[in-house]
């Protein structure tokens, strides 16, 4: 049962001056304004004790695969991260904004804001049958409606860097990077894209990876301008399952956001159309986990530094002559992984 909506509030962004003033739209009430004072946000940061949590953006294509969800709930269920707003990537807003927001009130947090990305298209995805009739403007938290201007808004006045964790064919990042270049010098990224040495499910054969595929230039882009990235090919990611004891423990779980996310993944595998799993057995593959894994820890991966090349059909090679990117390879204990996402996923929430 949703919790009841007294405020319904989106949030505007001007594409002008970093810093501009940020435009509170009622959307029972009419228009108010209130001001976004980097100065302010800066001292508060700065008065947080030396343990803070790290400062996280998440750029997500959720609605689509499932494994989007899956990592949002590690994501709230690290008390390391302090997610600072969800970024809709790639096609419909709307549905996928409607589907973060779906999530993070089941978690009880919608003090999260949801940055509305780059619109694409009209479509929507196997979670709408799931999402029933709800709608981004039921969501009760900030809505920005220019989320690739308020990332770079949050970006430029943060003293500290922020992480981007990366899951979608990266569009909105390839448009800050044009709005706002200095956004480098204050981000990490942790990225899930690619493919070097393996393809999916451990194929010997490289592949196409979807997130570059989808976006094989916004996905270069990134590699190239940002000075501190981290990723996850499928070498790693694409290996990722959880089944027998250990899936049953948390298909099990009482607790509401895993109940939820749970309840979406029984409706995701009857309608997906480019898979078949049983939701009763295993989980699909949860390759965007890995991702947000990479920034709380390296401790049972294999890391390399490897120069990546971006092909115009979305391949991602290994070429000594390129770009030398921090690259989780293999697998030092894949699992010791499980145990330790399962632990996460059954743990209470932050």
């Amino acid at each position: 049962m949703s919790k009841p909506k007294s405020r319904r509030n989106f949030l505007t962004l001007s594409a002008g001056a970093i810093g501009a003033t940020l435009i509170l739209q009622n959307g029972l009430k009419g228009n108010s304004a209130t001001s976004f004072d980097p100065t302010t946000e800066i001292i508060a940061k700065r008065n947080r004790p030396r343990a803070a949590k790290i400062p996280v953006i998440l750029d997500t294509d959720i609605g689509g695969d499932i494994d989007d969800a899956w990592a949002l709930a590690l994501l709230l269920k690290s008390p390391e991260l302090d997610l600072k707003m969800l970024l809709t990537d790639t096609g419909n807003p709307q549905y996928r904004g409607a589907v973060a927001g779906k999530y993070l009130e089941a978690a009880g947090r919608t003090d999260i804001p949801i940055g509305l990305g780059i619109y694409e298209n009209d479509g929507t995805g196997p979670q709408e049958s799931w999402l029933g009739d709800y709608k981004i403007s039921d969501y009760p938290g900030p809505v920005y409606k220019e989320g690739v201007v308020a990332m770079i808004e949050m970006i430029m006045a943060s003293p500290e860097p922020i992480t981007l964790i990366c899951i979608g064919p990266v569009p909105n990042i390839k448009a800050a990077l044009e709005i706002e270049p200095r956004i480098v010098n204050n981000v990490k990224i942790k990225a899930m894209l690619g493919s070097l040495r393996y393809g999916y499910d451990g194929n010997s054969e490289i592949t196409q990876e979807t997130n570059v595929r989808l976006n094989p230039d916004a996905c270069r882009k990134m590699l190239e301008a940002f000075p501190d990235i981290t990723i996850t090919p499928l070498d790693t990611c694409g290996i990722v399952y959880l089944r027998d004891r250990k899936y049953r423990k948390v298909r099990s779980s009482q607790d509401a956001l895993i109940r939820t996310l749970i309840e979406s993944y029984d409706s995701w595998a009857e309608h997906v159309d480019w898979t078949k799993v049983d939701p009763n057995v295993k989980s699909s593959t949860l390759f965007d986990m890995v991702a947000v894994y990479l920034t709380l820890s390296e401790e049972y991966v294999e890391m390399e530094n490897l120069g990546i090349r971006v092909t115009d059909d979305g391949y991602t090679l290994i070429d000594e002559n390129a770009k030398v990117i921090r690259c989780a390879t293999a697998w030092k204990n894949l699992p010791a992984f499980e145990d330790w996402l399962v632990r996460r996923l059954l743990s209470s929430s932050k």
